[in-house]
């Protein structure tokens, strides 16, 4: 009998600043620029900058909250 069960995908933790960008409908170049102001925050692994899942959710959570009625 074989297992046709398939595992769940596992949810991406770490963002490259391209694939952030993707995510946040911006350009690479505005969330390097977000990363340096530090509205955006970010680990590094070696000489590789990546952001959180969580960064990300945030940085949209403060832009909601500061736009006061939820319209970014």
């Amino acid at each position: 009998m074989t297992d046709t069960t398939t595992a769940a995908p596992i949810p991406k933790l770490l963002y490259t600043p391209r694939e952030a960008a993707q995510a946040l409908g911006l350009s690479r170049s505005s969330v390097y620029v977000l990363l340096s102001s530090g509205a955006l925050g970010s680990v590094r692994i070696g000489g590789s900058r990546r952001i959180t899942a969580g960064a990300l959710e945030a940085f949209v959570a403060a832009l909601t909250a500061t736009a006061g009625d939820g319209d970014v």
